[in-house]
């Protein structure tokens, strides 16, 4: 061809060629379009399910605070089920992890430990678990006492240097991924003394191997205590394993020694540290800070107070007697058994005011300062300090004289770094979407590196798309190194490496060998479809809220409402804060006049959840709406883990219910209750018949006209109890 006929032609392969451009960006356009969308979802439902833990502890903190027990044995018992029995003394921990006293049988083909820990036993674990062999019990728990033993001796702050090893890597939230672990250690190297690691938080729930992850860890910060460290996650808490899973997959891997095992775990997840510092420069936290975060503060808490962040203490208010001080485990220094003062020439201690919502951030640190000072101004007078020696007062040296408002303030300082999340917008306000925490903004981040003198903050907590994202000028980075999270294509893991010079280098990885063979259309299809998926069970399991918000659109009963209408109640009910109109093509039928029949629509619901259940519409909404909150509550009340509620624990927990009600329900009235929920008449309740008769409780509010007065009192009780559950979930 000529150079004439290429001129001629050039125009054209122009035009083709910036078509061709169009069309790709609209496509790209639209695969990032839902692929945003399908993100959002997942978060949402996430962030959803996370609000509804902390509403529900709580709540059984507010029964708590206001409960009277009529008995010291009713106090003692409902002391243990609640607030102290997750925690043991020294000595009768020791005595409970009686490890040296099993045996282990010669058919056993695992792995052997013996301590001190070698390299070699690591090599052997890691060899068991991919050949998914289950370690010996005895080797579980020996391995968690010696590891609280180790951690008991570290600082709450851990301080990692640069110049002892080439490169420090951190890794974000693994949630009982095994295989990311694996791949990790594949790609970077394993633990050793030229290869740091610093792992930060949220190890166990909502995967498959929670436990093998822990024992690994462990065992590498048993043989590598100066070159790994661990950070506690918002998972590493008791009460959230309760509800993702952690809990479950331990009771189920050791029916025996299970309870065992979750108690020693449970105290040591207590003593894990709470923050790292690389070269004094960066600062490695879980979630994130707050206005009110204070590192100097953070290395004097005793932090294995605080087993659970979403428990934390109360304050003690004036008209709170003796005895519910003591069932919060609290106690009065200044009053005698009898009520009088123990030492009445020496000046009374303030009592602070209530303490303001933690929705005003600013109002509570003013609450804050106010109150130590206070107690500063209390102790002054006390031990005659001049006003010479006022700035040797700080609040951090201080705190201890604050007592109980200083264990408030405490508690809140943790559950800002294990909870908290980074925002775009300048400031700091409550994390409402989680729930529990704050979100910060990128004034708040530089107010901590100036104060602090730090380059920036590495935090997990968030899953990534691409496992890592910054954000506040770089100032803030997130990590996360659990791939395929949400579904298997979803998001990449990743960790950071960092040389002296702190320059953050990166590693992807995803650990699901068929996310490498999709393309990225048919990835981005089956996430997009999980995530619909899940969607549509929430609208199911909130059908009878989304007809009442409908028909308050439907003011003539048609059964018919406008597709704007239909978004604008979704959201109503459910919350999620997700673009409704836009999502609505994959939930809705298109219709010519736009509008909507909505009850063939939730027909079209509940026909989807019936054919992969086969259970009953209503029964299934019930579960799908409040099975989580109700396995929760079971298994706060199973307090051995056993996976039965004993009559005694039923007992006292719907006395609990019954206070708070005003209700007058007779022990008697408690135990023909406790009797009619189980069925199967072998003295303990299983959750099968928890949700039965919660369920019952549910269509049982039309009481039969011919039934016995024995049973009309049953469902009575029944009624209001499962009723104010269903207000309270």
């Amino acid at each position: 061809m000529g150079s004439g006929s290429w001129f001629c032609f050039c125009p054209l392969a122009f035009k083709a060629a910036v078509l061709i451009q169009r069309w790709y960006r609209r496509y790209v356009a639209r695969l990032e379009m839902r692929r945003r969308c399908t993100w959002r979802i997942f978060q949402s439902i996430e962030y959803a399910c996370e609000q509804d833990q902390i509403k529900l502890h709580n709540f059984f903190s507010y029964l708590m605070d206001h409960f009277t027990p009529s008995s010291s044995k009713e106090r003692d018992f409902i002391s243990r089920m609640f607030i102290s029995g997750e925690s043991f003394k020294e000595a009768e921990l020791e005595k409970y992890c009686d490890y040296e006293s099993m045996e282990v049988p010669d058919s056993y083909t695992g792995p052997h430990l013996s301590f001190p820990l070698l390299p070699d036993h690591a090599t052997a674990l890691l060899e068991a678990f991919k050949q998914k062999q289950q370690l010996h019990a005895r080797y579980v728990l020996n391995l968690l006492h010696e590891t609280r033993k180790h951690l008991k001796q570290l600082p709450n702050i851990s301080h990692v240097s640069t110049c002892y090893s080439e490169e420090v890597t951190v890794c974000g939230d693994l949630h009982g991924q095994l295989d990311d672990l694996f791949l990790i250690f594949y790609k970077n190297g394993l633990p050793s003394p030229s290869k740091s690691y610093v792992f930060n938080g949220d190890f166990v729930d909502r995967g498959k191997q929670s436990l093998e992850i822990l024992i690994i860890l462990f065992t590498f910060l048993l043989i590598y205590p100066k070159e790994v460290h661990l950070n506690r996650g918002n998972h590493e808490d008791h009460m959230v394993n309760l509800r993702y899973g952690f809990a479950k997959e331990v009771m189920q891997k050791y029916k025996v020694h299970g309870k065992k095992i979750l108690k020693m775990i449970q105290n040591v997840f207590c003593w894990l540290p709470l923050a790292t510092l690389i070269d004094q420069k960066v600062l490695i936290i879980h979630g994130g800070v707050s206005d009110t975060t204070d590192l100097d503060m953070l290395e004097k808490i005793q932090r294995n107070k605080f087993i659970s962040v979403l428990r934390g203490k109360k304050r003690k208010e004036s008209n709170r007697n003796v005895e519910i001080q003591e069932v919060n485990g609290e106690s009065n220094a200044e009053a005698d058994p009898t009520g009088n003062e123990a030492t009445p020439s020496l000046p009374s201690q303030p009592r602070p005011a209530q303490a303001p919502s933690m929705a005003n951030r600013l109002e509570f640190s003013r609450w804050v300062r106010q109150t130590v000072q206070e107690q500063i101004e209390w102790c002054r007078r006390l031990v005659d300090i001049s006003e010479s020696e006022d700035e040797e007062l700080t609040y951090s040296s201080m705190v201890s004289l604050a007592d109980l408002d200083g264990e408030l303030f405490q508690s809140f300082q943790i559950l800002d770094i294990l909870w908290s999340d980074p925002m775009p917008q300048e400031g700091c306000r409550e994390n409402t979407v989680r729930g529990g925490g704050c979100y910060f903004g990128p004034d708040v981040t530089g107010k901590i590196l100036e104060k602090y003198n730090l380059q920036f903050l590495i935090r997990s907590h968030e899953c990534k798309q691409e496992g890592y994202e910054f954000c506040h000028n770089r100032k803030v980075l997130t990590i996360f190194s659990a791939s395929n999270y949400y579904e298997i294509g979803s998001n990449r893991g990743a960790y950071v490496k960092l040389g002296p010079d702190l320059v953050p280098h990166f590693v992807q990885y995803q650990a699901n060998k068929t996310a490498h063979t999709l393309t990225m259309t048919q990835r981005i299809s089956r996430v997009e479809e999980s995530a619909f998926r899940a969607l549509r069970e929430k609208l199911f399991a909130h059908t009878s809220a989304l007809i009442s918000a409908f028909k308050a659109y439907d003011k003539d009963n048609t059964g018919r409402i406008t597709l704007s209408n239909w978004a604008t109640a979704v959201e109503s009910v459910l919350h999620l804060g997700l673009p409704w109109r836009m999502l609505r093509p994959q939930l809705v039928r298109t219709t010519a006049d736009g509008m909507l029949e909505y009850k063939s629509w939730l027909d079209d619901l509940a026909m989807e959840q019936r054919s992969q259940e086969h259970i009953q519409s209503s029964l299934l909404e019930v579960i799908y709406r409040n099975r989580s909150n109700l396995e929760t509550i079971f298994r706060i009340i199973d307090r051995d883990h056993s996976g039965l509620i004993s009559f005694e624990e039923f007992h006292q927990t719907w006395k609990l219910f019954s206070s708070h009600m005003n209700i007058e329900l007779t022990d008697d009235g408690i135990n023909d209750l406790v009797r009619s929920i189980d069925f199967n008449k072998d003295g303990n309740i299983d959750f099968n018949e928890f949700l039965e008769a919660f369920r019952l409780v549910k269509q049982t509010h039309q009481i039969p006209a011919d039934c016995p007065q024995k049973t009309t009192s049953i469902v009575k009780t029944n009624i209001v109890t499962a009723t104010y559950i269903s207000v309270i979930l």
